[in-house]
């Protein structure tokens, strides 16, 4: 798995303009400048906050609900590949 429900987390704690990303193998949430800063070129886009409280319905969410989002964002992540 690589979304884990401690990355939903993350995001969830950070600031309302975050965004989840997958970099070289690993999973970041990052404030949206940093998505187009040099750093970060290639990086995937999983999910920003707001796109994610709005699909699970709000932001305190509990540990299963954290486990469903994580598992749905990584197979979403996994049929990219086809």
């Amino acid at each position: 798995m690589m979304i884990t429900p401690d990355d939903v987390r993350l995001l969830l704690d950070a600031d309302a303009d975050a965004v989840l990303i997958l970099i070289e193998g690993r999973t970041e949430v990052v404030g949206p400048a940093a998505v187009d800063s040099d750093d970060y070129r290639g990086a995937l886009q999983v999910i920003t906050r707001a796109e994610l409280v709005e699909q699970a319905g709000g932001e305190q969410l509990s540990d299963r609900e954290l486990s469903e989002q994580a598992a749905a964002l990584d197979t979403a992540i996994s049929e990219l590949g086809g």
